[in-house]
């Protein structure tokens, strides 16, 4: 029997962490409580979760900086909580280093099924999948692996959250042709993100901070339009 995937709930309301943790222990997930920034440092240690939900205002230490600790230390996929609606909140999360970002109050429904498709993206290829399956994309220095999620960019390993390398993938795999923000929320997210299409320009900046120009192919920006991964010859 496959062990249960383990969900850690950090928010300093326990009535809502509660709810929370009913809605994923009847999806068959395990799940944690802590209440603050601090407990939640020490349970990402202890606990290895296999993904984090992160309420922003906490006392003590903020969701914000709990995100920053973790994101030294892991690509772990985190989904930031918050009753704050504001698109500087949302566009700081992600810059963090969050795979994703709900408004409280949420459909409850909409949470697990967030959950699922965040955990989804992030599983490595099971060591028996056929060679014939795996997605990989390469380009001179430039090695994009969407089956066991890995990026060697110069001879070296990077690390980046699921989204980032999807989109990275999925945009080396179509070189050279255009593609809107939106259709690039549609394909990447996967269902009606709460939030605008900067969220796609928040994703590219931090792909072009880890990833540079190359001489043969480029992350660029069509203005007016979207975004494309240029190749030259």
């Amino acid at each position: 029997m496959a062990a249960k995937q383990k969900i850690l709930i950090v928010d300093d309301d326990n009535n809502i962490a509660e709810l929370i943790s009913l809605y994923l222990t009847k999806e068959c997930f395990d799940t944690k409580i802590v209440n603050d920034g601090e407990e939640a440092l020490q349970a990402f240690e202890t606990y290895s979760p296999n993904l984090i939900l992160l309420d922003l205002m906490l006392p003590g230490i903020d969701g914000y900086q709990v995100c920053r600790e973790v994101r030294t230390k892991s690509n772990i996929p985190i989904i930031m909580l918050s009753a704050k609606g504001e698109i500087f909140d949302k566009v700081l999360g992600l810059e963090l280093g969050a795979d994703d970002y709900m408004m409280k109050p949420f459909d409850s429904k909409e949470l697990v099924a967030r959950v699922k498709a965040v955990l989804r993206r992030y599983q490595p290829v099971k060591a028996e999948e056929p060679a014939s399956d795996i997605k990989c994309v390469k380009y001179t220095d430039l090695v994009i692996n969407l089956s066991n999620y890995s990026v060697l960019y110069r001879g070296e390993q990077v690390d980046m959250p699921p989204k980032e390398l999807e989109l990275l993938y999925f945009l080396a795999s179509s070189p050279n042709q255009v593609f809107t923000r939106e259709q690039l929320l549609d394909h990447i997210w996967g269902y009606e993100y709460i939030g605008d299409t900067r969220t796609v320009d928040v994703h590219v900046k931090r792909l072009r901070e880890k990833i540079k120009d190359h001489a043969n192919w480029s992350l660029a920006t069509v203005w007016g339009i979207g975004y494309k991964f240029e190749v030259r010859e």
